[in-house]
């Protein structure tokens, strides 16, 4: 469990850059739930890592912002009964993150114009709407 966690193909974490700490969760558990430490909190710290490069860093650290105290992103795992599943839960969770801030960003879309026939299917389709709508309001007033 202590070793390296990967993020992408390319880059990993070292274990010596990832902090864990340990605590009493809630929730349930029996009476285990009073004396086991099962909640886990999994730091990284983003701003002072040597194991990502400066750009990636820089793009994690503008789409993590909301989440970084001091440049530390801090993952919390409790939902698990056991502390060996809450570090396993933590640390995909901490990988999911930041291989999403790591992401290239998406190409832009290019808007295009719509085809003549999209055109001309959507005017129909309203226009048949419009039809069925218009027959429901002939009628008897005592008809409804």
């Amino acid at each position: 469990m202590s070793g390296d966690l990967p993020i992408t193909s390319r880059w990993r974490i070292p274990a010596a850059e990832l902090s864990e700490r340990f605590s009493r969760s809630s929730g349930p558990g029996g009476q285990g739930v009073n004396t086991t430490d099962s909640r886990v909190e999994l730091s990284f710290d983003l701003a002072r890592s040597t194991s990502i490069p400066e750009f990636l860093r820089q793009r994690a650290a503008d789409r993590l912002a909301k989440r970084l105290v001091d440049g530390v992103i801090t993952v919390v795992a409790s939902e698990h009964r056991a502390q060996l599943a809450n570090r396993q839960a933590a640390r995909q969770r901490l990988a999911g993150l930041l291989a999403d801030a790591v992401a290239p960003p998406r190409a832009a879309r290019r808007r295009t114009k719509p085809t003549r026939g999209s055109q001309q299917r959507r005017l129909a389709s309203k226009k048949q709407r419009s039809e069925v709508k218009r027959q429901r309001r002939r009628g008897d007033p005592g008809d409804g």
